[in-house]
């Protein structure tokens, strides 16, 4: 018996035609912070020290969507605002917030132990990790993301702070760069673009 091989070219073409018009009718994304693409490096790096005293690199995360933020413990004001926002901005994903990530970069390694960042993670996000490493680690892994800081005149007891860029990198699960936020990003805009990227990983 010989098949006539219209009728299942006819559905296939019918099925093409109709995916066609579902991807012509998607309503393309918006995205509230800045859409950097192929203009910012991949997340990657090897050997920096988690919280917990484990050493970790950029695969760890993968799967995940990760919000990278370099700053310091004793920073007084801008790193914890930002952190505060990155902390609301995952509440908001519910139970999308299983699949994101943030990860505050120190660039004050010496006083910034493993278990120091490990409680200040904490005390935003059970979603944010603390991360460190040596000071030639830290100094590649920000130049890799043009984070320039610097430190200043020690006190007469041994305190100082930290001029440091404040930016909010946005990786998607296959640890692409995709967005650059600031400290001035609401947590609404921020978890609306998470979500998004979230969603697209699905």
């Amino acid at each position: 018996m010989v098949i006539d091989p219209r009728p299942h070219l006819r559905h296939a073409a019918l099925a093409a035609c109709a995916a066609l018009a579902l991807a012509g009718c998607a309503k393309p994304l918006h995205w509230d912070m800045d859409d950097v693409g192929a203009q910012m490096a991949p997340l990657q790096f090897n050997d920096l020290r988690s919280g917990d005293g484990t050493l970790v690199s950029a695969q760890h995360y993968r799967g995940k969507v990760v919000a990278v933020y370099f700053g310091y413990t004793h920073c007084p004001d801008i790193c914890p605002l930002t952190m505060s926002h990155l902390a609301s901005a995952v509440q908001q994903l519910g139970p999308d917030a299983k699949d994101v990530r943030i990860l505050f970069v120190t660039v004050d390694p010496r006083r910034d132990t493993p278990a120091v960042l490990r409680a200040y993670a904490a005390a935003f996000s059970p979603e944010a990790r603390g991360l460190t490493g040596t000071a030639a680690q830290i100094k590649a892994l920000a130049g890799r993301y043009h984070v320039a800081y610097s430190y200043g005149k020690p006190d007469s007891h041994g305190n100082y702070t930290v001029t440091h860029s404040a930016a909010i990198y946005v990786f998607d699960e296959k640890g692409n760069g995709r967005l650059i936020g600031t400290e001035a990003t609401p947590p609404a805009e921020i978890a609306h673009d998470l979500k998004q990227l979230v969603q697209l990983g699905a």
